[in-house]
C-alpha cells in the first residue's frame, strides 16, 4: 500500500496520541500494530522511536482491549481538520 505524505503524518500523529489505539488506524488506514511499529521504526528518528515504544508499550490505551469499560472512543482536537477520515465523529 502506497501512503502519501498527509496520510503518514496522520499515522504518526496517530501512533503518538495517548488515546488512539492501533485498532483506530486500522480501521482508517488498512495497517495493523505491527505495521505500524515498521512504519514508526523506517520514519522517525532512532531515539524518538525509542521514546514512543516506551511510551506505548504499557499503555492501555493504545490497545483496545486492554481499554477500561468507560473508555469508548478516540478522538483528538485537530481530528475534523483531516480529510478522508472514515471515523466517525462526537461533539
Amino acid at each position: 500500500m502506497e501512503l502519501t505524505i498527509e496520510q503518514l503524518n496522520r499515522i504518526i500523529e496517530m501512533a503518538w496520541e495517548d488515546r488512539t489505539p492501533f485498532d483506530a488506524i486500522k480501521i482508517q488506514f488498512g495497517i495493523n500494530e505491527s505495521a505500524v511499529i515498521k512504519l514508526m521504526r523506517r520514519n522517525i528518528s532512532e531515539p524518538a522511536f525509542m521514546r514512543w515504544r516506551r511510551r506505548v508499550g504499557g499503555r492501555a490505551t493504545k490497545h483496545a482491549m486492554k481499554r477500561t469499560d468507560g473508555v469508548t472512543r478516540f478522538k483528538c482536537s485537530r481530528q475534523r481538520l483531516i480529510s478522508s477520515n472514515k471515523i466517525s465523529k462526537r461533539n
